[in-house]
């Protein structure tokens, strides 16, 4: 399989190890571009914002994908305790959920929306059989379909801010990237993920305090369901790409923070 191709004379595009075969590195002479084939057009407002890398330019190929190219940023992924700790992972964050021109954008370029009980059925759809039966997998279920949580409006949402989505630039300017589970919805959705997997229960509130909301009852039960959704979310996703590994870790992260909690 040749590594790398050309969508045009000008430029040679270097698949990026470990995706999934939609990011590129554009070269051209001594330029170098981040490329992304069918990204979100998304993209646009929030490089404007400062959320995203700088969006240089778009193209359409002849077979009628759409390239997205922004600016090639030297730097690193955060870690996992770097994203409990850092002060820019918790104003970016506030930044997108509360901004009314991203959420307008969103709705603008067809984002879906997803309410909490969209996120189960996800889970449930073709849910392989050994997963189904999984005794405490199927408490966790259970637990959530008789907890679903109301949703008061929905805002723009990244939808998967995991460490790896966060690239800390040389000039020490942080941003998300990655924008292809962007949706719609709860912004206690992107919470439990950044709660769940990098913050201490007990820093919970401090943090929450940061991003400029109380931490409530109701709050800390919705967080909590979009925690566990979210992990059953990645165990099936690494089942079903047979990664056993990854899901059993998931698996013991989902145990350790649903202890926080009486289950009742």
């Amino acid at each position: 399989m040749s590594t790398h191709f050309q969508f045009d004379k000008r430029w040679s595009l270097q698949p990026i190890e470990g995706d999934t075969g939609q990011t590129f590195m554009g070269v051209k002479d001594s330029e170098k571009v981040f490329i992304k084939r069918n990204s979100s057009p998304f993209l646009a407002v929030l490089s404007r914002e400062g959320i995203a890398p700088k969006l240089m330019w778009t193209k359409r190929t002849g077979d009628g994908d759409i390239l997205i190219a922004q600016e090639w940023l030297d730097g690193q992924l955060l870690t996992p305790v770097e994203v409990g700790k850092r002060l820019d992972v918790v104003e970016t964050l506030q930044h997108l959920h509360t901004s009314d021109s991203l959420k307008k954008m969103l709705y603008r370029v067809g984002g879906k929306e997803q309410q909490a009980f969209d996120f189960l059925s996800e889970y449930a759809r073709q849910l392989p059989q050994d997963l189904k039966h999984n005794t405490y997998l199927l408490q966790v279920f259970r637990y959530l379909e008789d907890h679903i949580p109301s949703t008061n409006e929905l805002r723009a949402c990244h939808g998967d801010p995991v460490h790896t989505n966060w690239l800390l630039s040389t000039e020490g300017r942080l941003y998300l990237v990655d924008w292809d589970s962007t949706k719609l919805a709860d912004p206690a959705s992107d919470l439990g993920i950044v709660l769940g997997r990098y913050v201490p229960f007990s820093e919970w509130e401090n943090w929450l305090k940061l991003y400029g909301i109380e931490l409530t009852d109701d709050l800390l039960n919705k967080i909590y369901w979009y925690s566990g959704i979210d992990y059953l979310l990645r165990i099936k996703k690494h089942f079903l790409y047979r990664d056993y590994q990854q899901m059993n870790r998931e698996l013991i992260m989902l145990k350790e923070i649903y202890t926080n909690f009486d289950g009742n």
